[in-house]
Order: C-alpha cells, then sequence, then structure tokens
C-alpha cells in the first residue's frame, strides 16, 4: 500500500515540481515552526518514539537522498521539550546488498533496561528498534530488530534477522511495548490487506510467539497500518483500566485517517467494548497518519506524535510534517467512553514564558454580525498562532475564527454552524466538518495554525480535525466573526511562536 499510494501521489505531484530548468523553487512560507520537519527532503510516518533520560526521541520515515518517498531510512532528532529539535544523522540506514534491497519501514523502539535481549554492554540495557524490512525485489515484509549502545544515536542490525516473518508481501509496523505484570514484550503489527492486527510475545526481543488476532471490525474500507496498543486509566481513575488501540486506514469521510478501539486485554487477546460494526476515529480530518505514542514516558502520561500527509502539494526542500504531541485520555461521555486528546501539557511551559509582546489575551467580547480583527497591531501576522477560544452561541448561526485572510477577502474559515451542530474548515473549495454538540451552550476551540499545519481541538479534545492549507505570503489576517446574529467570545488567548 505504502509504494502504490506514494507511486500515486509522485503522479500527481509532478506537474507542481516541474518548474523553470527543473529547478524547485524553494517555498518557506510553508514551512512550519513549531511542528517537525526534516531540514530537507522527504518524511513520513514518526517511528521508534521513546524518552530516555530526559531526552524525547523521535525518528521517522525518511530519504535522505530525494524529497520524495523512496530509499526509506530512520531519520532521528532528540528534543527536552517537544518543541525544539536537535537534527541527528540518519540512525538506521536502507541495507543494500548484491541480492537485495531492505528499506527501514516504520516500527517502535524500546529501552531493554534489564537487557533480556543479551545485545546491552558494561551492565546498561540497549535500545532496541524493533521495525518492518521491506525487501521489494522479494515482494516481502518481515519484522527486524536492531540494537543501540550508545542511546539510540547508531543501531547494528541483528545477525539473525528475520524475528517475526509469516511469509507475507504486507505483514508491517510493529508497535512493541512492556507488560511489568508479566514480564514480557508485547508487539501489535499490521497484516493490512486482512484488515487485522497480530499481538505477539516474547521474553528476549528475538523470540516470538503469536497470541491472537483482533480485525474485521470497526472501518474496514481501507487498509488498516501502524497499530498501537496502549493501557490508559479511564478517567483518571486507577481502579478503571482500559486498553487504547488505534489503526491507521480512513477517517469518516474514508479519506486517509486513524480509527481507535476501546477495550480490554488479557495479556493474550483484545476484546472490543463495543459492537463490531461501530466505527470511532482518532481525527476527522483527512490528514493526521501513522501516529503512535511514546514509550517510557514518565509520571503514566500518554503522548503522541503523528505524520500530517502532505498529498500533491510541493514544498521544496522539504516534504512532510509532523503534528503537534498530543496528550491522550479516555473518558466516560454519554456514548461510551472515549477518546480525548490536547496538545502535550509540556509545551504549556513555552508557552508561558512567551515575553508579552508574543501573546494576548481578552474577554467577554461580544460579536454581532460582524468580524473583529485578531492580529492586534501586526503582531500575530505570521501564519504561526496558537489560538484559544470559547465561544458562547446566541443567535448566530454561524460564529468562529478566520485566519490566513488576504485583502482580497479568501480567508481559511475555522466555523461552527449552531443549526448544525457542525464544526467545519473552509480553505478555497474544500470543506471539512464534524459533528459535535456545545458544552453548556459554549464551544471552546483550540487552533494551532503553523504556517501550513492546521490542527482544531474542539471542547477540550472531544473531537479534532487536522488539515493542511497551502495560503499566499500576503494572506496573513486573522479575526473572529458571527453571523446571521450575536454570540459572545468569552475569552480568547492568541501567542505568537514565529521564532
Amino acid at each position: 500500500m505504502k509504494q502504490k499510494l506514494f507511486s500515486i501521489l509522485a503522479a500527481g505531484i509532478l506537474p507542481f515540481m516541474l518548474q523553470a530548468q527543473d529547478k524547485p523553487v524553494p517555498t518557506p512560507q510553508w514551512r512550519p515552526v513549531y511542528h517537525f520537519t526534516a531540514p530537507q527532503n522527504w518524511l513520513n510516518d514518526p517511528n521508534g518514539l521513546i524518552w530516555i533520560n530526559g531526552v524525547y526521541h523521535l525518528y521517522y520515515q525518511h530519504n535522505p537522498f530525494e524529497n520524495k518517498w523512496g530509499h526509506m531510512s530512520w531519520g532521528h532528532a532528540t528534543s527536552k521539550d517537544l518543541l525544539h529539535w536537535q537534527h541527528l544523522p540518519v540512525a538506521i540506514p536502507e541495507i543494500e546488498s548484491k541480492d537485495t534491497t531492505t528499506w527501514i519501514f516504520s516500527g517502535s523502539a524500546v529501552w531493554d533496561k534489564h537487557n533480556s535481549s543479551g545485545f546491552g554492554k558494561n551492565g546498561k540495557g540497549p535500545v532496541v528498534a524493533i521495525y518492518t524490512a521491506d525487501q521489494p525485489k522479494q515482494q516481502k515484509e518481515s519484522q527486524f530488530i536492531a540494537y543501540s549502545n550508545d542511546g539510540g544515536l547508531t543501531y547494528t542490525n541483528y545477525a539473525a534477522n528475520p524475528v517475526v516473518d509469516i511469509h507475507k508481501k504486507d505483514f508491517r509496523d510493529p508497535s512493541v511495548i512492556w507488560l511489568e505484570d508479566q514480564q514480557k514484550w508485547l508487539m501489535t503489527v499490521a497484516v493490512p490487506a486482512e484488515h487485522k492486527v497480530q499481538f505477539y510475545s516474547s521474553v528476549n526481543l528475538k523470540d516470538w510467539k503469536l497470541l491472537s488476532e483482533f480485525g474485521n471490525q470497526g472501518d474496514t474500507r481501507k487498509i488498516w497500518e501502524c497499530p498501537s496498543l496502549t493501557p490508559l486509566l479511564v478517567d483518571g481513575n486507577p481502579a478503571k483500566k482500559k486498553w487504547l488501540l488505534m489503526v491507521s486506514s480512513g477517517n469518516r469521510a474514508a479519506a486517509t485517517g486513524m480509527q481507535y478501539f476501546t477495550g480490554d486485554f488479557d495479556g493474550t487477546t483484545f476484546t472490543n467494548d463495543n459492537p463490531a460494526s461501530a466505527q470511532l476515529f482518532v481525527d476527522e480530518g483527512k490528514t493526521f497518519y501513522a501516529a503512535i505514542p511514546y514509550n517510557h514516558l514518565p509520571d503514566n502520561r500518554h503522548t503522541m506524535i503523528g505524520w500530517l500527509m502532505p498529498f500533491e502539494t510541493a514544498t521544496h526542500p522539504w516534504r512532510g510534517q509532523m503534528s503537534i504531541p498530543r496528550d491522550l485520555a479516555l473518558k466516560t461521555t454519554e456514548t461510551g467512553i472515549r477518546l480525548f486528546q490536547q496538545p502535550a501539557a509540556i509545551l504549556n511551559a513555552y508557552l508561558d514564558k512567551l515575553p508579552a509582546t508574543k501573546k494576548w489575551q481578552q474577554q467577554n467580547i461580544s460579536l454581532e454580525g460582524k468580524e473583529l480583527p485578531l492580529n492586534n497591531r501586526q503582531r500575530f501576522n505570521t501564519n504561526t498562532n496558537w489560538i484559544d477560544a470559547t465561544f458562547t452561541l446566541g443567535t448566530a448561526t454561524d460564529l468562529g475564527l478566520k485566519v490566513a485572510q488576504h485583502n482580497d477577502g479568501s480567508s481559511v474559515v475555522i466555523g461552527y454552524s449552531n443549526t448544525r451542530h457542525q464544526l467545519y474548515i473552509t480553505a478555497g473549495k474544500e470543506v471539512q466538518q464534524l459533528d459535535v454538540m456545545p458544552v453548556n451552550n459554549r464551544i471552546r476551540l483550540q487552533v494551532l495554525f503553523d504556517k501550513s499545519s492546521l490542527e482544531v481541538f474542539v471542547n477540550d479534545g472531544e473531537k479534532v480535525l487536522t488539515t493542511l492549507v497551502f495560503p499566499d505570503k500576503a494572506a496573513t489576517g486573522f479575526s473572529a466573526f458571527a453571523e446571521n446574529g450575536s454570540a459572545q467570545l468569552n475569552s480568547v488567548k492568541v501567542w505568537n511562536l514565529d521564532k
């Protein structure tokens, strides 16, 4: 699927990429500031997310040579705050031999602190990467492992690879976690075309036993990829644990996206809480894909990063970006236990430290059939804003925010329809939307607009809609609005993260 998908994308990209004398045109106006991008060339799925000794490691699918999909290797960056990243050399490069090419597809990384694998040195446990080896000449995918004794900077492939092989063309994206109560490793891996995941266990990361399978439930309109299984406390209650199974497949509109299941896992089998036909989606946009949670986070935190799929829009000298890191929670709602997401709490420390010239807030603003400019003396006209706005619904049929406004009247609209109870994002001719009810007659919008990425968290993360927009350089206006009646902007906070 990944080869086919990116071949199709490449065909659509070509007309955009062919400039005078075949020289790509740089697009700095679209490079995000506070969303991760590779310094140059292609990027897709986040891989091997792991926290070790206060450092967040982000590995990612990367083409070190070209600004298009291919030569899949693991790029690498580290951070102490999930916002400022140090770019490092490729951690696991593709493997070329006389007989085969092995691309380093998606996977995970664990800290084997007890050295169960035996790969460690000097009494220290290694970092072990578990990834899919895609071998196109053999039309085969299997699971490999590699180990690192320098803190995850460089890796050595295990001589006896593969460690899991079911002899299929499509079998990928292993996600491995440690089950403390059972003292074993658990792998969740996708069999894409069969719409299922498999669960394996191991005591040493080398020898794996098939436990069970789960699949053909939820949304099966697209293949399944990039699964993860995560234990979460419902409503923060230590006595009520559920397991969150996420799978990259489609969104509600059958575009690319992610779905999730909640249920119980007894160490062998995952049991869905909901009917097999129930469909629950991680993000209501068509851009958010391949997200996986971090391993080994302190304080029982669960934070994930996803890839924002660029589709046919060409950027240079990089292509592809990551989502904002998102904290995960399960909460009880009227319709059952549901996934809630928020921008990672660790980022709030940075927002709090911004100087007064980079932040602004106001309360109790009446909106009545008009737009209220919020770029505030040109301080928020760089399209790198983080916005937190709460509206009380009134008689207005529509209300919300407009970003990337141009003098010609065009804009990207993040609106809420009071009559249809829908949030919608309108960018040019494209409209994306989701159903969401107000809470106590209010709608809260957390809008993260970063040059070309737009993530909208609604009502404390009850729903999320992520998309990409590519505005004109001069389209930097920003306002709140209410149409066909009145509404109250109870509070609005804006941060400018342009540097």
